[in-house]
């Protein structure tokens, strides 16, 4: 493959990794929904640090693991500020969501 080839596998790779990360965040959203529901704080380290265990373990590189943690811990954080939005959207103080 040639330069350009690679680029367009790489633009097909985006495409479909950011239909993901959205359905991956519609999840979180509902999520959000069942804690506020159950009074379950949105925030729940113990459960961040599963997702990041459970993201390394599956990892088989070339990312290192610490590169798939720092990608997972912004993917999380940006799934905690939608939650907090979602939650809520008049843009009045939240809690830490996860």
């Amino acid at each position: 493959m040639n330069l350009a080839d690679w680029r367009r596998r790489i633009d097909e790779i985006d495409k479909k990794l950011v239909e993901l990360l959205n359905e991956r965040s519609r999840c979180a959203l509902e999520i959000g929904k069942l804690k506020q529901a159950a009074n379950i704080p949105l925030y729940q380290p113990e459960r961040e640090n599963e997702v990041l265990a459970n993201a390394e373990s599956n990892n088989c590189g070339p990312l290192t693991d610490a590169a798939i943690r720092r990608l997972f811990e912004r993917i999380i954080d940006e799934a905690r500020a939608a939650e907090r939005d979602a939650m809520h959207p008049d843009g009045a103080e939240g809690e830490k969501g996860e």
